[in-house]
């Protein structure tokens, strides 16, 4: 059953994903599409690690939207991809800001929902 799960909320996620990669302004030197996705996710996947941390909870909702949608939403492959684009097209600047803001953002996101649990 928790594979059913995971194949509808990662269809769900991914929907999700696209249709912001179609209505972001699309950017030849940024990758504000993949950005905003990955940090959405990651602040969806924390509040539910806070809320499954509160006691008994369903477990559908860890394979569902932990597993499947955020994993549909989120794109390590797709962040990767468009850093080795901008690695090969000499964007230092864009590459070094990408990676920045990416890991610092999904870490302070988790971090802050986590505080703001307690």
């Amino acid at each position: 059953m928790n594979w059913l799960l995971v194949f509808i909320g990662g269809g769900m996620g991914s929907m999700l994903r696209y249709f912001i990669a179609q209505q972001l302004v699309q950017s030849k030197h940024f990758p504000w599409a993949t950005l905003v996705s990955n940090v959405l996710a990651t602040a969806l996947l924390a509040l539910l690690v806070v809320y499954l941390k509160s006691g008994d909870k369903p477990a559908w909702l860890l394979p569902l939207i932990g597993v499947g949608f955020c994993g549909g939403f989120s794109t390590f492959s797709t962040f990767s991809a468009e850093n080795v684009q901008l690695f090969e097209q000499g964007q230092w600047g864009f590459l070094a800001l990408n990676i920045l803001l990416s890991v610092s953002a999904g870490f302070g996101v988790f971090l802050m929902v986590g505080k703001l649990s307690r």
